[in-house]
């Protein structure tokens, strides 16, 4: 059997943490900045967590990742 392979774009935006949830960015952040509200753009620091429903698909693109 040939490996797995990981997708190249699930591994440069996702991080896989220890107790298995997987962290990603916030969207909405990256440009058209000036309409958007003071209060909208603190929101949207830092990063947050892949939602349980999405967890399948995870585990799809990132294999042995223990997800």
């Amino acid at each position: 059997m040939p490996k797995m392979k990981t997708k190249s774009a699930a591994k440069k935006r996702f991080r896989v943490r220890p107790g298995g949830t997987v962290k990603r960015g916030q969207a909405f952040k990256r440009h058209i900045l000036t309409k958007k509200t003071t209060k909208n753009k603190r929101q949207l620091r830092g990063a947050t967590n892949v939602h349980s429903t999405n967890m399948g698909h995870m585990a799809q693109m990132l294999p042995g990742q223990g997800i």
